[in-house]
């Protein structure tokens, strides 16, 4: 889901769909938008309902390729995975957009890919317009509620690369994105699997976020990275179940061999990833009295 919508002044042609409902873990039902399409530029763009919030896109010349700068961000993963053991990688991807990074990890890369969608519009407007293929012995997409796949005691340790892109037609903030939320995402990765998700960097809740993504890995001994914000404001956090890093010399291997294997500029992500900000510290708030020195007052 990229955070920024389509300009006012380009044409677009839109094919929406009727809306379905939906039931979620309460029993209550409730409508899940249609999807939609537009074009413009020779590029092809899935939305929600009748707003302009971008879920996916892709350029018609270019099929196989990632258009949104964010979306090829989210293939980080492939520098923290040993290159050599890539082919038995299992990845999985919650929400699935315009199909970019399930369609791009199955056929560019030939990866066992298994994506959970709720809404069957957005399956069906995938294999319709955005050219995503049907399942096959490495392809599997899953009509679902991504909640309570990872809850399925039967898919614990069955990923080891989990992307997250869950976003709702309104683009507010993620539709899932709770502590239990992420702790199942960590049982749902294999030991060393990785975490990859879109958060809105300049949302106000990105830190809440991705504070709860910490407090997942970090107690199993595992990191937890970001990617430095794209001009949209979308930030890539990355979370290794029981692992750390590799030093930069490593990386820096890895991103050659990822050009070299799928034509993805990861070299420029090595500046782009670092640690989490630092929790910001609680100031007091003191009321000045002739009595008390503003020397003598601190933070």
């Amino acid at each position: 889901m990229n955070s920024h919508n389509l300009p006012d002044d380009e044409p677009s042609t839109a094919t929406p769909t009727n809306p379905v409902r939906s039931r979620r873990k309460s029993g209550a039902p409730r409508a899940l938008p249609s999807a939609s399409i537009s074009e413009f530029y020779g590029v092809r763009y899935l939305h929600l309902g009748e707003t302009p919030w971008v879920q996916g896109a892709m350029r018609l010349r270019k099929p196989r390729a990632l258009e949104l700068e964010y979306v090829q961000r989210m293939m980080v993963w492939l520098l923290l995975r040993d290159p050599d053991t890539l082919d038995d990688t299992r990845v999985v991807q919650l929400g699935l957009g315009a199909a970019a990074l399930t369609r791009f990890c199955h056929t560019e890369l030939g990866l066992h890919t298994t994506a959970v969608e709720l809404n069957p519009q957005v399956i069906a407007a995938c294999r319709q317009w955005f050219r995503l293929p049907a399942n096959d012995e490495r392809l599997h997409v899953v009509e679902a509620d991504a909640a309570a796949w990872v809850v399925d005691p039967a898919h614990h340790g069955s990923a080891d690369v989990l992307g997250i892109d869950l976003y709702d037609h309104q683009a507010a903030a993620p539709v899932l994105d709770d502590e239990a939320f992420y702790r199942n995402c960590h049982a749902v990765l294999a030991e060393g699997g990785v975490l990859v998700v879109n958060l809105f960097g300049r949302n106000a809740s990105f830190t809440r976020s991705a504070r709860r993504i910490e407090v997942a890995f970090a107690p199993g001994g595992g990191q937890v990275l970001m990617l430095a914000p794209t001009d949209e404001g979308n930030t890539i956090v990355v979370a290794i179940k029981g692992g750390q890093r590799p030093d930069d010399a490593v990386l820096r291997e890895r991103a050659v061999r990822v050009t070299e294997r799928c034509g993805l500029k990861a070299v420029r992500w090595l500046g782009l990833i670092g640690p989490l900000p630092a929790p910001r510290r609680k100031t007091a708030t003191v009321a000045a009295t002739p009595a008390v020195d503003a020397a003598d007052i601190v933070g």
